[in-house]
Order: C-alpha cells, then structure tokens, then sequence
C-alpha cells in the first residue's frame, strides 16, 4: 500500500521558518507530481507549491519568496521549504502525490504547522 508521510511542522514564530518533508513509499515517486496543499479551520484545502516530475515549480501568490518546493527522486521525498512565515500559513499541511497521467493519487495524513504573531 502506497504511503506518504509527512513531518517538520510544528509552532514557530512569525518570520520564523520551518522545513516540511514528505516521504513515498512503495511509490515509484519518479513518475508522480507532488504538491504540498494546507487546510486551515474552516477553510477549503488549498494548493501551495506543486514540483512536477520534470521539477517544474509552480507556488501560490501569497507563498511566492517565501517558500520553496523540491524534490529528491532517489529519497523518494518532497521538501517544502518555509521561511519568513506568517501567522496566516497556519494550516494543516498536506502531501499529494498524483501521477503524470491523472491517476492514481495518494495523499498524506497531515503536519499542523502553527505560526504565532
């Protein structure tokens, strides 16, 4: 059974910054885009980066300078790199592995990340 596993979040302050990773596994991560989507109380999941498998970055206006996607294929991991953060990027963020053809999708089960003003 595929599995993502999220980790790195946690309470920082604001303009603090936090590292966020995501492990595949029994994945041929390679051939998947990943993205990183957050969920805030309340509010609607919403993309914030996504790294296509050619390593095509696209990010959320509000995100953009601050955060940064990348990936290891070898590590089958995701990264998302969060720096000048805000108290408004408090959420549960998400890893989504989908593959290049649409289908299958996997998701993860969530790391809270909480930024204190």
């Amino acid at each position: 059974q595929v599995q993502l596993v999220e980790s790195g979040g946690g309470l920082v302050q604001a303009g603090g910054s936090l590292r966020l990773s995501c492990v595949g596994s029994r994945i041929m991560f390679s051939m998947y885009h990943m993205g990183w989507y957050r969920q805030a109380p309340g509010k609607q999941r919403e993309l914030v980066a996504s790294i296509s498998r050619l390593s095509i970055r696209n990010y959320k206006d509000s995100v953009k300078g601050r955060f940064t996607i990348s990936r290891d294929n070898a590590k089958n991991t995701v990264y998302l790199q969060m720096n000048s953060l805000k108290p408004e990027d408090t959420a549960v963020y998400y890893c989504n592995a989908r593959h290049w053809s649409g289908s299958p999708e996997y998701w993860g089960q969530g790391t809270q990340v909480t930024v204190s003003s």
